[in-house]
């Protein structure tokens, strides 16, 4: 194969190294019988001044129609590397000149591992495929989400968010920004910390079940002859019980009955099943053709089974709107906006499915992550159950109004956010029309850009001891003493629930739940690691979702001493 550029400081391929390639700008397009790669200066105030193009034809050498796209690939490779708009932007070049290292990451679950050591390795602007760039920079949240005075909105990238045709949007599908605040509006109002006083005692009757069933755990282990070791239960399989069963009588009037059955609902263990699916489903968006193939040999059972699976939350939706009784619950406002030309039931069917999954399993995420650091650091779990057990004299005297100024217990929830970030890696936005700047580099139209959460959250340029699980860092007195090793922490850079108009609707719902679910618990127990079980969090892959793995802590009624 031969590539040949003929003109001033041009280049070519047979051996010799390519001359002052970063005064050249190129394009690359397809012709027939072949492909060119025409390139001309950079920055030249004349339309040809490199007049020279490389033209490689299958045609003209004789070349299959296997060689032809070969060649084509290398030609696209070397634009991307040297040429294109975005070749400045640091990045391995392998992910630079291709989207299959991004692909192949996105579905073996590495994805967001991968992103934390190139960061490491190029800095905290990353260029993570020929047309995407990532950031690991606090400004970079609102460059990207908040809006700007006389800047067009950064929309969110359609290869991710894009509805299938014929069906409704919802509120995390809605690209467009008037659909968005529309459905939006109707919806807030059940999210409000108003709403949340009105819903505290549904939020009890769960959170008190979850303690009495690790309670029936704890007394059972009492019961047999190392009864003092306390019980093995794994957590996170009882926090996901909790978060779905919240969010199923808060969305739709009747919970999903984990915590009542102590198993999953069919409908939450299908979705967690899907979860790895789901991502090669996303890698095959960037290539279309594969996605058309892919859709195409789905077999007709698995279909049935998604439509089962959606129709499900619509039957829910359909009973709960059928109701005459009047509740405090989410549901409740989207009924007092339909009978003012409200949400079509397509539009509240899509959001309740997605609402759904993103507000139960990302809390109990964030609660499995903070407790399995908890008891692999028993000096910072003593120091928690020592503000709780000293603040209360009753598990009847944990309400909201109480647990939400405890100064340790919110550190600790801010470090397990910090550390186990629910979403990992913000989905992208894309750079609108016309180019924008993101963290002081410019970047054209079109571009996706996201936030890599997790490698921002480890980084020692931002945080103190950055891998290690110290909540002190956010107490007020690490602020304001120069003295403390955190004073100069970037709190700013820790964004669980994102900022500007898109940010998380329900974070005072997560803030309810996280509080009085590990305030009660640590109140009526002891944990601890058990030996052998440690689960390393760095080590669990995502999958869109963070994988979902037992955590296996001992558990022991308050006051039981091990080994008494």
């Amino acid at each position: 194969m031969y590539l040949y550029i003929t003109a001033n400081a041009c280049m070519r391929i047979s051996g010799v190294a390519f001359p002052r390639i970063s005064e050249l700008s190129a394009r690359l397009f397809p012709t027939l019988p072949g492909f060119v790669l025409n390139v001309r200066r950079a920055n030249s105030t004349q339309d040809a001044t490199c007049r020279g193009i490389a033209v490689l034809s299958f045609a003209e050498h004789g070349c299959g129609g296997v060689n032809l796209y070969k060649q084509y690939y290398v030609l696209r490779a070397i634009y991307n590397l040297y040429f294109h708009p975005l070749s400045k932007v640091p990045g391995p070049p392998a992910w630079s000149a291709s989207r299959l290292p991004f692909v192949f990451a996105l579905v073996r679950g590495t994805i967001v591992h991968d992103f934390e050591k190139l960061h490491r390795k190029y800095g905290p602007a990353l260029r993570i495929a020929p047309n995407e760039v990532t950031f690991a920079r606090p400004d970079a949240w609102n460059d990207i989400f908040q809006l700007r005075p006389d800047h067009p909105p950064f929309l969110k990238d359609p290869v991710w968010w894009k509805r299938q045709p014929g069906q409704p949007d919802s509120l995390l599908s809605a690209i467009d920004p008037e659909p968005h605040a529309r459905i939006r509006k109707f919806l807030s109002p059940g999210f409000t910390p108003r709403a949340l006083r009105a819903q505290e005692p549904i939020l009890h009757r769960y959170v008190n079940l979850l303690v009495e069933r690790v309670r029936e755990c704890a007394a059972a282990s009492e019961d047999s002859k190392d009864g003092s070791k306390g019980a093995q239960v794994d957590m996170a399989k009882w926090f996901h019980f909790t978060t779905f069963d919240i969010f199923g009588d808060l969305g739709f009037g009747e919970s999903f009955h984990c915590l009542e059955h102590s198993r999953f609902h069919p409908w939450i263990a299908l979705l967690f099943n899907s979860v790895k699916a789901a991502s090669f489903v996303a890698a095959a968006r960037f290539y279309p053709w594969v996605a058309f193939m892919l859709v195409s040999c789905i077999p007709p059972s698995l279909k049935k089974m998604a439509t089962a699976h959606y129709q499900q939350i619509a039957d829910k939706v359909q009973r709960r709107l059928n109701w005459e009784l009047e509740r405090p619950d989410i549901m409740s406002h989207v009924i007092e906006g339909r009978n003012h030309k409200g949400l079509p039931i397509g539009e509240i069917n899509a959001t309740f499915m997605v609402l759904t999954t993103a507000g139960s399993e990302t809390t109990a995420t964030a609660l499995t992550g903070t407790l399995n650091y908890l008891v692999n650091n028993p000096d910072k779990l003593g120091i928690l159950e020592e503000e709780i057990r000293q603040r209360f004299r009753s598990e009847d005297e944990i309400k909201l109004d109480t647990v939400r100024d405890l100064p340790y217990l919110n550190a600790v929830l801010h470090e397990g956010l910090r550390l186990c970030p629910p979403i990992p890696w913000v989905l992208p936005r894309v750079v609108p029309q016309g180019g924008a700047t993101v963290c002081g580099i410019w970047l054209p139209g079109g571009t996706p850009v996201s936030i890599q959460a997790y490698t921002m959250n480890r980084d020692p340029a931002y945080f103190h001891s950055a891998s290690s699980f110290l909540p002190e860092r956010w107490l007020p007195e690490a602020s304001a003493d120069p003295m403390s090793p955190f004073f100069k922490d970037q709190r700013q850079a820790l964004q669980p629930f994102s900022i500007g108009p898109r940010n998380c609707m329900g974070q005072h719902l997560a803030w309810a739940e996280m509080r009085l679910i590990m305030a009660k618990l640590l109140w009526a127990f002891d944990f601890e690691a058990v030996e052998g079980k440690k689960l390393k969090w760095e080590d669990l892959r995502t999958f869109l979702l963070v994988e979902k793995k037992p955590v296996e802590v001992r558990v022991r009624l308050r006051g039981m001493t091990a080994g008494a």
